[in-house]
């Protein structure tokens, strides 16, 4: 029958198979190692092998958050209270789907359970990753550290090394090299993901060798992430905008501003507002981001010293803490248990995509709040709400610290990984660009490179007078190199990064937010 009823959409259920050449261009199947046709992924796409991996760590995120900390409820009307995001890539967008389904699978909500909302962006407007393509003055910046790398290690004993070892696979007798065709960097990929799936996909023993890989996996790192270790403006026009956001939500979450994400997640269709199930907080949050994502933003706070890439299934999460007691009024008495949500009229300025689909009625909008605001330009009152809110920061389940959070007045006392909120906001706020899309033009004809090394996680504002941001957050990466963001908030929200995977016990004296 010809559908007549157009009030709603039906999806079209259909199987796909992939087509390549064959002898004299004849038109073929693409097909597995044992002659699969019709679950064969194409380039980037995320395999059943990275669907299983993120599927655990949604199982896991559950273990820990739902059922040990009882941080998130067992059971779901809707996801309002969580913020889902992902990259343009469709890996990420299958790794966010896979771990909300393991953490709440279809036992955990109720029979009208909605739609979940992710939210996603243009690829001219993705900070998720650091983004070349979109990005001219990070391009110009990321190719100056690559070139700088290959001038480093290209004539070395290592790659000498690399070269009797794997040297004879390289296309038409080239060399193995930094910016050799294919990229170390590439090589690295194709070793990692063969590891991942088993000996169906394995290549020649030798590129496996232990020594071999610490070679070329040191390499990689200093190609992809010294650049965020050492310049400030490689940390703003790569990273920044991601940490900004992350630090926005936290503090939106804490001051009850509607900054957490919230209205961008809540409302009825075709509107915003708060949650369907009444929601007014972003509790959780997940977002599908890619491995250079993990490292810049580890790098940028000074956590990636001799670090390793990021593994498939990485998790880097940032969580919020409140200490037991402390209460929810700002230090003048205002309260903050509701949202500050403003009613905007129709012609209010809106961007383009909202000006060319329309909308009608009113449209509910946050207040500015401190989100946004630097920590120097914070006054007394908005201080006092950042305090006794604490950030922790775990890589792979393993808490790290940021070093400008380890000097005194800047964490829990005992522990330097909880990193007070108002320190941590203004080590963000050091490289959170103003405005990303301006940054990305500037300083063209300017050097690549600092005229000294700038230190990411350092806190230059003097103890007395720094404010603190944060926010929660894990990542995950799958195994096609996928990677995942995720807020969590108790406070305020949680945030977790997917490239792919727990949390300690917390001191007696804080409480999840």
């Amino acid at each position: 029958m010809i559908k007549t009823d157009w009030s709603s959409w039906d999806e079209l259920q259909w199987r796909r198979r992939l087509e390549t050449f064959g002898d004299n261009d004849a038109s073929i199947l693409a097909s597995g190692p044992n002659g699969e046709i019709d679950t064969v992924c194409n380039l980037g796409e995320l395999t059943d092998k990275g669907r299983e991996t993120t599927l655990a760590l949604g199982q896991r995120l559950r273990h820990l958050y739902v059922d040990q900390l009882k941080f998130m409820p067992k059971l779901i009307g809707d996801a309002d209270m969580i913020y889902l995001r992902a990259s343009p890539l469709p890996r990420a967008l299958d790794s966010v789907q896979e771990s909300f389904w393991g953490m709440y699978p279809l036992p955990a909500r109720t029979a009208s359970f909605p739609p979940p909302t992710i939210i996603t962006r243009t690829t001219q407007d993705e900070t998720i990753f650091p983004n070349e393509s979109s990005c001219r003055r990070f391009s110009q910046l990321s190719k100056a550290f690559a070139r700088r790398t290959a001038d480093r290690w290209n004539e070395s004993q290592e790659i000498e090394y690399l070269n009797r070892l794997i040297g004879k696979w390289m296309p038409n007798a080239s060399r193995v090299k930094v910016d050799s065709h294919p990229r170390l960097s590439g090589i690295m990929d194709t070793i990692n993901s063969t590891l991942g799936h088993g000996p169906a996909t394995r290549l020649p023993s030798p590129f496996y060798d232990p020594k071999g890989r610490d070679i070329i996996e040191k390499i990689g790192v200093e190609e992809w992430f010294s650049g965020f270790s050492e310049s400030n403006e490689y940390r703003q026009v790569g990273i920044g905008a991601l940490a900004g956001d992350i630090v926005a939500r936290m503090v939106g979450n804490v001051e009850r501003s509607g900054n957490d994400g919230l209205l961008e997640i809540g409302g009825e269709d075709s509107s915003q507002g708060a949650g369907r199930g009444g929601e007014k907080d972003i509790k959780f949050g997940l977002s599908g981001c890619h491995d250079t994502s993990l490292g810049g933003l580890l790098a940028s706070l000074g956590c990636f010293e001799g670090e390793k890439w990021p593994p498939y299934t990485s998790h880097l999460a940032f969580e919020l803490f409140r200490e037991s007691g402390a209460d929810r009024e700002s230090i003048d008495g205002e309260k903050l248990d509701n949202p500050a949500i403003a009613d905007a009229p129709h012609n209010q300025k809106q961007g383009a995509l909202s000006t060319f689909f329309g909308s009608g009625g009113k449209t509910k909008i946050a207040t500015e709040g401190i989100a946004r605001k630097t920590t120097d330009k914070l006054s007394a009152t908005e201080r006092e709400k950042l305090r006794g809110h604490y950030v922790r920061i775990r890589y792979n389940d393993r808490p790290v610290v940021v070093p400008g959070c380890k000097l005194p007045g800047k964490h829990l006392d005992g522990d330097e990984s909880f990193c007070t909120l108002e320190a941590f906001k203004a080590i963000v706020d050091r490289f959170t660009p103003k405005n990303w899309k301006q940054a990305c033009i500037s300083n063209i004809d300017n050097p690549a490179f600092p005229d000294e090394i700038e230190p990411g996680g350092e806190n230059h504002i003097d103890s007395l007078t720094v404010n603190g941001d944060i926010q929660r957050g894990l990542s995950v990466a799958p195994l096609v190199k996928s990677d995942s963001l995720i807020d969590i908030l108790n406070v305020a929200p949680l945030y977790v990064a997917i490239n792919q995977q727990r949390s300690r016990s917390t001191s007696s004296s804080l409480a999840m937010m």
